[in-house]
């Protein structure tokens, strides 16, 4: 598996839109497309935010992961990672990133620490609201308490601008859709 920045805003729009759609699931609500409107028009724009895929060797897409700074600018959350139709794809591109990034991931169950530890995320430390905060070797941090906190997405905003601007609303569910129906074979 290779490991690809997603670059191109097109593909990256689409991409986003599919790791939105993956994580979520049809019965999410809002929350797909909040938090595709302010990664695109926040945490991209402002170069806070990256979107990686890990491909095959024809360039197919098999995984797809967004890493979002921390305030500090040390570190890097997966905030949501998903695979496409390839069992372990995503285990093997969190692998792939672990080596070469200052991860940081937050589970909130035994399974998803279990996945990241064998995804190469070895030292764990106790969060809150019973999360456990995930370090990769890479990590400069050596305990939760050196941690800055992830640069993270205003939702609430999101949602009254939705409420209150129709239109804004109407044109971030199209870029959505058509990120949906332009998903790329190759990147």
């Amino acid at each position: 598996m290779k490991v690809v920045q997603i670059k191109d805003a097109g593909q990256r729009d689409a991409c986003l839109a599919r790791l939105c759609a993956e994580v979520y699931g049809q019965q999410a609500g809002l929350t797909p497309l909040v938090i595709f409107t302010g990664t695109r028009n926040v945490l991209f724009t402002q170069e806070i935010a990256r979107l990686v895929a890990g491909v095959d060797g024809a360039g197919k897409p098999l995984a797809l992961a967004l890493l979002v700074l921390d305030e500090a600018g040390e570190g890097m959350t997966i905030t949501h990672a998903c695979e496409l139709e390839s069992a372990g794809a995503k285990q093997r591109l969190i692998s792939e990133l672990s080596l070469k990034a200052p991860l940081r991931v937050e589970v909130e169950s035994a399974e998803q620490e279990a996945l990241y530890q064998a995804s190469g995320i070895k030292r764990w430390f106790d969060g809150q609201d019973n999360k456990r905060i995930g370090l990769s070797g890479r990590h400069p941090a050596s305990g939760p308490g050196e941690l800055a906190a992830t640069v993270a997405l205003d939702e609430a905003l999101i949602l009254r601008r939705f409420k209150h601007d129709a239109k804004a609303f109407e044109s971030a569910k199209q870029d959505f859709l058509n990120g949906l129906n332009q998903f790329p074979a190759t990147l």
